[in-house]
């Protein structure tokens, strides 16, 4: 019996190893489905409520686990609906294939229903690799450069399969010239820059006195690495969002986050530094980085294209994060000076103490800040964290300490809404043993994420451990675009625009089988995170947050602060809460805990 196309589609992809596939199902795409089902005990099908949170899912799982990660639509409005979760995957250098369904061949160019011009479609997100199958010969060589390309370039690749296609026998390219005959294997090789260059770098990291460090996604492999060069260079080191799991925030060394959701301390290693060495990291905001010419740098990347592009280094070291380093680390000197590594230690100590009496305002009805300081020591150890963007991911990057042992991930340079819960789900399928948690804003729970709570009931009986943690922030307005408004504009809420419906989240979760804590008062947080902790099946916790408590930018600059007073004095609705709350969060950068002083 011939073998359909779909089904060596299918079998090809578990040939290279892929274990699932998040999608949603569509007649442009039946036919693959189709062969799913037939080779359902080899390969996981994985159905998200929206095709988005489908290549979420599927970006997830690459980042999570350095694998390709594989997401599925049907044609036109399936396709277009993925779009969001591939641009996440392509910003963040994520390796993720999209396999999407197309109008039969006969009908393209009549104005079909659901004809889209697939190729156009794509031709930015996955402009690395896409393309459409006219007949079955062409199938093998199309998904073994889809994986191989986004393996390779760290990218999104897309396959279009029109439908009949999908139905048509598979046949094997014959040996005649103008064929095509791919392989499935491929190996990671090993980029290390050579000894003159590594020499360069050496010179101008062994003259530096003051080293700082600045580390990204690119450096998750090379943890060990970092820390001995920080401990040769007397140097502090900083952290952009992605790279935020990296190092552990526990190393006295380690300043935490970096730029506008970002920690003190990291502001004054930039700006105080002579010397900067940049590992992985593609961190876009030059205003957080040192002054141009002001220090020497050295920057260490996979990719050539990202060298030399957010600040003028003077060594561009082309190279795998842990080689280079491995190779470099022989040719630094240990700085008998620790003075300057002795001030990171005492500011960034200072700053827990800033961070805490921050977290010990009072608010209403509660400080976000506060859930975030009490949840951080009751991490399980080897937990998944997950952001939303918005407010959620300021207390993310500021307050919570990560461990040795955890991963943790957000939409870095995209830093769309809605990837927290299924970036979640995706790390649950891919580690079912580890506990994920979700911190995600009632406006990014709202758009999509509730949604995705119905896939978590669907699924979560077949989880090793079925514990996954969903986090509200439940303030019932778009607070992180609300603070932008003020502060960048000058403006005052719109509440037209800023004000979100009135939900209960926890009772939500509790209609689908999952378990609701409705957290309402600061004396309960502690009781709400053990009930999550211990239970045995999904959790949402709900957690009423007080909008006013302000996201400080480590450094306030003068505009910021005329701005935002130009927006309370144009009558913003939260004006008093507003004074208190911002008040309260600056004096305690000078004088933390100093309201205690006579408790």
């Amino acid at each position: 019996m011939a073998q359909l196309v779909s089904d060596f589609i299918v079998g090809r992809l578990i040939a290279w190893g892929v274990k699932r596939i998040y999608g949603y199902p569509g007649d442009g795409i039946n036919g693959v489905m189709e062969a799913l089902n037939r080779a359902k005990d080899k390969i996981d099908f994985i159905q998200s409520r929206h095709e988005e949170m489908a290549a979420f899912m599927a970006c997830a799982h690459a980042k999570f686990t350095g694998e390709v990660g594989v997401c599925m639509s049907t044609s036109g409005p399936g396709a277009i609906h993925l779009l969001n979760g591939l641009y996440d995957a392509k910003m963040d250098h994520q390796p993720v294939v999209a396999i999407v369904g197309q109008q039969a061949r006969m009908s393209m160019g009549g104005d079909y229903q659901q004809e889209v011009d697939l190729i156009s479609l794509f031709k930015d997100v996955a402009h690395e690799y896409v393309h459409m199958a006219t007949e079955p010969t062409q199938v093998r060589h199309l998904i073994d450069r889809a994986i191989r390309i986004a393996r390779t370039r760290r990218t999104v690749t897309c396959v279009i399969l029109p439908n009949d296609v999908q139905e048509l026998d598979y046949a094997e390219p014959p040996h005649l010239h103008g064929t095509v005959h791919t392989g499935m294997s491929y190996s990671r090789p090993e980029i290390v820059p050579s000894f003159a260059e590594l020499q360069a770098a050496a010179d101008i990291l062994n003259a530096g006195e003051k080293v700082a460090i600045l580390i990204g996604a690119g450096a998750a492999d090379a943890a060990d690495e970092v820390i001995e060069v920080a401990d040769l260079l007397g140097a502090g080191v900083a952290k952009a969002l992605l790279g935020k799991a990296v190092l552990p925030d526990t190393l006295p060394f380690v300043t935490g986050s970096i730029g506008l959701l970002g920690t003190k301390p990291s502001y004054d290693l930039m700006m105080d530094c002579d010397t900067l060495l940049m590992i992985g990291t593609s961190f876009p905001y030059s205003e957080f980085l040192p002054k141009e010419g002001k220090v020497k740098a050295v920057q260490i990347d996979i990719d050539g294209r990202m060298l030399g592009l957010r600040y003028p280094t003077d060594i561009n070291l082309q190279g795998d994060s842990r080689k280079t380093l491995q190779a470099l680390i022989p040719l630094l000197n240990k700085k008998t000076d620790r003075s300057w590594r002795e001030k990171i230690t005492r500011e960034i100590d200072r700053w827990w103490k800033v961070l805490e009496a921050r977290a010990m305002k009072p608010a209403h009805p509660i400080n976000p800040q506060r859930f975030y300081w009490e949840l951080s020591p009751l991490l399980p150890d080897n937990c998944i964290i997950t952001s939303d963007s918005g407010s959620t991911a300021t207390w993310f990057a500021m307050d919570l300490k990560i461990r040795k042992g955890m991963m943790a991930s957000l939409s870095g340079n995209l830093a769309t809404m809605c990837p927290g819960v299924p970036y979640a789900i995706g790390a649950k399928f891919a580690y079912p043993d580890r506990i994920p948690i979700a911190l995600v804003g009632d406006g990014a729970m709202q758009m999509m994420g509730i949604n995705e709570l119905i896939t978590i009931a669907k699924y979560y009986k077949r989880w090793s451990d079925p514990r996954l943690i969903i986090v509200v922030l439940n303030n019932q307005d778009l607070n992180m675009v609300t603070w932008e408004q003020r502060v960048m504009s000058g403006d005052p809420k719109f509440e037209g625009s800023q004000d979100l419906p009135e939900m209960n989240y926890a009772a939500y979760a509790e209609l689908l089988g999952l378990e609701g804590i409705r957290i309402e008062k600061e004396a309960e947080i502690a009781a709400g995170l053990q009930q999550a902790f211990a239970a045995r099946r999904p959790v949402v916790i709900d957690l009423l947050s007080d909008p006013s408590v302000p996201p400080l930018p480590p450094h306030i600059s003068l505009k910021q602060a005329r701005n935002l007073t130009t927006a309370l004095v144009k009558g913003d609705t939260n004006a008093w809460d507003i004074i208190k709350d911002t008040y309260n969060e600056v004096i305690e950068n000078f004088l933390p805990h100093h309201h205690d002083e006579h408790a």
